[in-house]
């Protein structure tokens, strides 16, 4: 018997394009236990009871947003019954990041519904569904910055395809758009940067592996001894992330 998080990692391998016998010969897993579990003769634990097994999403331009997002400011929380709901948290102050979420959400599961719990200060983006521990396999006990966080094979095609989706679902979520300011020869000058702000180690690498990919330029600055911030000051740099992700509203 395998477990979960095994089965998952096969099955992600396989709907990344990989074949049977390069995944059993990268996990030493038999041929036959793997198609078993790809044609549901054997699913793994989380497809019981499913009305379908899980594929990956059709919209990959709203799934690497939402993938964005989720690393971000999202969980997921089983539901008694079976099930789980994903839930997004987005701040009041952005009403248009809240509906573009939503929208996401709907693109990537149009059978679940997307309702929103209002909290003090921000909204739960939050849809119910049966899949929503498939589309995110790096959902699990604890946060996220306790545990490794590491993308599926199928996930990183999708964020390659779509590396400006991913990156302004992570600012939308855990960045921000500002205007610093300096005074040079008793002039006062104001100019603008982003900052991407994640504890977890990975998902920061993340970051900065995919505006690496974009040709951004970027520094980490540490908070206290950590490595807490990403930050986008150059100009040129700027001026792209301004083209392809800009300000939340």
């Amino acid at each position: 018997m395998y477990d979960m998080l095994t089965r998952n990692h096969v099955l992600g391998l396989l709907a990344g394009g990989r074949s049977l016998n390069s995944v059993s010969k990268e996990t030493g897993i038999s041929r036959s236990a793997i198609r078993a579990w790809h044609v549901r003769l054997e699913p793994p634990p989380h497809l019981l009871n499913q009305a379908a097994r899980c594929s990956t999403p059709t919209d990959t331009p709203a799934y690497a947003y939402l993938l964005g997002l989720y690393l971000g400011d999202g969980c997921i929380s089983p539901h008694p019954r079976g099930g789980h709901h994903l839930r997004i948290a987005c701040a009041d102050a952005w009403p248009g990041l809240i509906e573009r979420c939503r929208d996401a959400i709907t693109a990537v599961r149009p059978g679940d519904k997307v309702y929103l719990l209002r909290k003090q200060g921000c909204v739960a983006v939050t849809s119910y569904g049966r899949h929503w521990t498939c589309m995110f396999p790096q959902h699990g006990p604890g946060k996220k910055h306790e545990r490794r966080i590491v993308l599926e094979g199928w996930q990183q095609a999708i964020v390659d395809a779509h590396p400006w989706e991913f990156l302004r679902g992570l600012i939308h979520s855990d960045g921000c758009r500002v205007t610093n300011w300096t005074v040079r020869n008793g002039k006062r000058y104001e100019y603008p940067r982003y900052f991407f702000t994640n504890k977890s180690d990975d998902i920061r690498r993340l970051c900065t592996d995919t505006l690496t990919k974009v040709g951004v330029r970027y520094t980490v600055l540490a908070r206290g001894s950590d490595p807490f911030n990403v930050s986008v000051a150059p100009k040129a740099s700027v001026a792209l992330m301004d083209a392809h992700i800009g300000p939340k509203y």
